[in-house]
């Protein structure tokens, strides 16, 4: 009589997020279904079938494998920079009024964050200065909502921002667990709720 064996393939974790980045087909497939980010309320995961970008990636394998400091400023920098340029264009393009505030909110918290961010780089030892240039992937999502028109649009700008937040939430939540630099670990302790506020409020639109 034969055993059978069962044979476990795991794929290896990657940490390779860009915090608030989005996707260029509206942000639909920048995470699988895998993906587990903590604090998000189970059975909010419906745009998880189509999502790649963070495959095997769960948040315990993330925290334990935190960005550099340097790395992790300049997620944050590039994700500041996307959604300030993507809540201007909510702002003018929309449709729905709902969006359109969202869009002003993103702006306003966006332009804050960075301030927050250059703060708490400044006083790191050594000081860490944030590159805040965007993805290409941020960059080719700017391009879809610039052409995109009427509800095309809203419809692209909130699933690029459901996709966006969710990456974001993790991030900031695996740096703020093991992060580097102390005073950048503050600063992701302290954006993690207004995160998940954002999260929660584009998840209602």
């Amino acid at each position: 009589m034969m055993k059978k064996h069962l044979l476990i393939l795991s794929a290896a974790p990657i940490f390779a997020l860009a915090a608030c980045g989005g996707n260029s087909n509206g942000g639909t497939d920048a995470m699988n279904s895998g993906d587990t980010v903590t604090n998000v309320p189970a059975g909010e995961t419906s745009m998880g079938d189509n999502m790649g970008g963070m495959n095997g990636m769960d948040g315990n394998a993330m925290a334990a494998t935190p960005m550099t400091g340097q790395d992790f400023a300049n997620t944050v920098a590039a994700s500041d920079a996307y959604e300030i340029a993507a809540g201007k264009l909510a702002q003018q393009k929309a449709t729905a009024s709902d969006l359109k505030d969202f869009g002003k909110q993103m702006v306003e918290d966006h332009t804050k964050s960075t301030a927050m961010l250059k703060t708490a780089g400044s006083k790191a030892s050594p000081a860490i200065t944030p590159a805040p240039a965007m993805t290409d992937e941020q960059q080719a999502n700017l391009q879809t909502l610039q052409s995109a028109t009427g509800t095309a649009f809203d419809t692209a700008y909130k699933s690029q921002q459901v996709v966006a937040h969710q990456k974001a939430l993790a991030a900031v939540q695996a740096y703020a667990g093991g992060g580097d630099v102390a005073q950048l670990r503050d600063f992701a302790k302290d954006a993690e709720p207004v995160i998940s506020k954002h999260y929660d409020m584009i998840k209602g639109m």
